[in-house]
């Protein structure tokens, strides 16, 4: 995904959560099921796009957001970036950011 996709992606007024991970890494394995039950809790509240970090594809957005770590997760709105984190949450630590934001407009 180029950096201009990517844009146009996050510029919706939905919530976006973009989750930076590696086919690698244990902990990114444990996040998908995370996160495949969050946008269970949430349900149209929220959108999870997941980016392969090892994708040569997705090097100028590694490159630009300086994913040093995985898993990395971001929220966007209106092309906004909302709220950024690295590690594993639980389902309940990121529905409640997400419903925080949820009231909260973008800058």
């Amino acid at each position: 995904m180029t950096l201009h996709e990517f844009n146009a992606l996050t510029s919706d007024d939905r919530l976006l959560l973009i989750d930076f991970y590696a086919s690698w890494c244990g902990p990114c394995k444990a996040m998908h099921l995370i996160l495949d039950n969050l946008e269970v809790v949430m349900g149209e509240s929220l959108d999870v796009i997941r980016i392969d970090i090892d994708n040569h594809e997705n090097s100028e957005l590694v490159n630009h957001f300086r994913i040093m770590a995985v898993p990395t997760l971001m929220l966007f709105r209106r092309g906004q970036r909302l709220w950024r984190e690295s590690g594993v949450l639980s389902v309940e630590t990121l529905a409640d950011i997400v419903r925080r934001f949820e009231r909260v407009e973008a800058l």
